[in-house]
């Protein structure tokens, strides 16, 4: 798969959803652009752009906590990827949390 078979955002970024290969824990949610995602492609491990900084990201690059890449998955619409990972270092998120996704919220009625 060609980064110009792929349907980019408004901003032109592809969204990632990280997923632990071995539990099946959804890590993150991430953004690529080209360059990330060629880098992504030749190193087998996860980069990003970060679009707060916009500039170039590779996962764990000051924290240590790498992504391997596993498997990439494409959406039916091409326009999202699932990225399979072996999570080093235990934490993918920036805040030290295994998981970016651990603050739960309240359904009304519940």
């Amino acid at each position: 798969m060609n980064w110009s078979d792929l349907k980019l955002n408004s901003d032109g970024h592809l969204p990632v959803v990280v997923q632990d290969d071995r539990t099946g824990q959804v890590l993150m949610v991430g953004y690529m652009n080209e360059e990330s995602w060629q880098k992504t492609l030749e190193t087998r491990e996860m980069w990003y752009y970060s679009r707060s900084r916009q500039e170039l990201w590779h996962k764990g690059e000051t924290s240590g906590h790498i992504q391997k890449v596993k498997s990439l998955w494409m959406d039916c619409d091409s326009d999202t990827l699932l990225a399979r990972v072996d999570q080093t270092g235990g934490s993918a998120c920036h805040t030290g949390e295994v998981s970016c996704f651990f603050t739960p919220v309240t359904l009304p009625g519940h």
